[in-house]
């Protein structure tokens, strides 16, 4: 297929194909027994003529679970993050496989185990890690030359500079939904067609709110979502709006397309995923009912498409489709990241480490809601001017990582004891 009329080719180019093959193609899905992992499994069982799964990879805190997937999908090979899980693992393995007389899988086992099994034989690399743990696997599926179907977001965000030196043209196919629309609009032209990109949000379970409403939300009120099932803290993230800011952050990687031309804007009912307005005034917009399977088909299948993969909207009943300004005062996170995107570099690192810290901290009561973003901000104002440019490695991510972590949980400290003395 022919590229995009402009050069360098983004990241993630939908006219490019990397790598085609025919027939069945070879998976490896890491992050197995999480959401994305879980639906994909999904998917590739109702579709052993396209796809076979060869290993998989979960942190180890869901071996049984794991063990069946492996037995289901006849994998060579199965990983995991954490060594003290291999005896569990190894016991369910051999519950799942008894009487079959198949032969177990092959154990990997560490903080390696993962990019080991994303370098390994196959065509395409499902990335489904939540969290920066995601980098080093990212990095490796692309060294390694796979096709990267790429779920893990903060990957990208904190590895920003080193992805993009690895990437080839067209080598990662976005997962996210938003993502995965705005790569099935812009197949629509080419990249000096696009007038700006529109990221939707759902707005989460507090769109509405002013800031001073929020200020006495509890975990349990945020991780009541509205639309979506996610683990706690990507719904956390959902209610700061932080994912709509590092969907931003991802959209420029992704698309080579700047800051200043890509808007953020609230779709309560999450149907339309991501909408490309083009140069001659027209918007396209993805639109299905809500549901992964989609996005994760078009990981896994593009450029072809996987019949049934998910619902399709019933145009026979009535629908109300509505669109929302953001409100910036109530939910400073996207502004907050399109600053650390400019900065790039390990800004973005930064952000993202403090957020995850700090969500950790509102989930155990430790911080309120609104602590979160004013928390992260500070982290981000400390650091600084970030380390950028050609020689930023991965070495530099996981320091300024380490840091904004024990920066936001001192921070974090001192909020709760002066929350603490205010009620005594």
């Amino acid at each position: 297929m022919g590229g995009m009329s402009d050069s360098p080719a983004p990241l993630a180019d939908p006219h490019l194909v990397f790598d085609p093959v025919d027939g069945v193609r070879d998976v490896v899905i890491l992050g197995s027994t999480g959401s994305i992992g879980t639906q994909a499994i999904d998917l590739v069982l109702r579709n052993p003529d396209r796809f076979e799964v060869t290993a998989l990879s979960a942190a180890g805190g869901r071996v049984g679970l794991l063990a069946e997937q492996a037995r289901r999908l006849r994998v060579r090979t199965v990983a995991v993050a954490r060594e003290d899980a291999v005896p569990a693992l190894r016991e369910a393995l051999a519950a799942q496989y008894d009487g079959t007389g198949e032969p177990l899988p092959e154990i990997l086992a560490g903080p390696d185990a993962a990019s080991e099994i994303a370098a390994s034989a196959c065509h395409t690399v499902l990335n489904g890690i939540t969290g920066s743990i995601g980098l080093a696997p990212t990095l490796a599926a692309l060294k390694a030359g796979r096709t990267l179907a790429l779920a893990n977001k903060e990957s990208l965000i904190v590895g920003g500079p080193l992805v993009k030196a690895l990437a080839k043209p067209g080598q990662i196919i976005p997962v996210d939904s938003e993502h995965a629309a705005l790569f099935q609009a812009l197949a629509a032209g080419t990249r000096a067609d696009v007038r700006k990109l529109v990221v939707t949000a759902s707005g989460g379970p507090f769109r509405g709110r002013t800031k001073a409403e929020l200020a006495d939300v509890t975990p349990e009120d945020a991780l009541a979502h509205p639309t979506w099932a996610m683990g706690p803290v990507i719904t956390v993230n959902s209610a700061t709006l932080v994912n709509k800011g590092l969907e931003v952050i991802e959209a420029h990687l992704l698309y080579d397309i700047p800051f200043d031309r890509i808007e953020v804007v609230v779709h309560p009912q999450s149907y339309v995923h991501s909408m490309v307005e083009f140069t001659d005034g027209s918007t396209l917009a993805q639109a299905t009912p809500p549901d992964m399977r989609g996005p994760i088909a078009v990981g896994l299948g593009w450029p072809e498409r996987v019949p049934d993969a998910a619902p399709a909207f019933d145009w026979t009943k009535a629908s109300s489709w509505e669109f929302f300004p953001l409100d910036d005062e109530a939910f400073p996170s996207v502004g907050l990241a399109r600053h650390v995107g400019q900065l790039a570099g390990t800004a973005p690192a930064v952000f993202n480490a403090a957020n995850e810290e700090c969500v950790d901290a509102f989930l155990n009561g430790a911080l309120p809601f609104n602590g979160i973003m004013e928390t992260v901000t500070q982290v981000v104002a400390e650091h600084g001017t970030p380390r950028t440019g050609t020689s930023l490695t991965v070495a530099d991510v996981l320091e300024a990582e380490t840091w904004a972590r024990a920066r936001a949980r001192e921070l974090t400290r001192t909020t709760a004891k002066k929350t603490a003395e205010a009620r005594a």
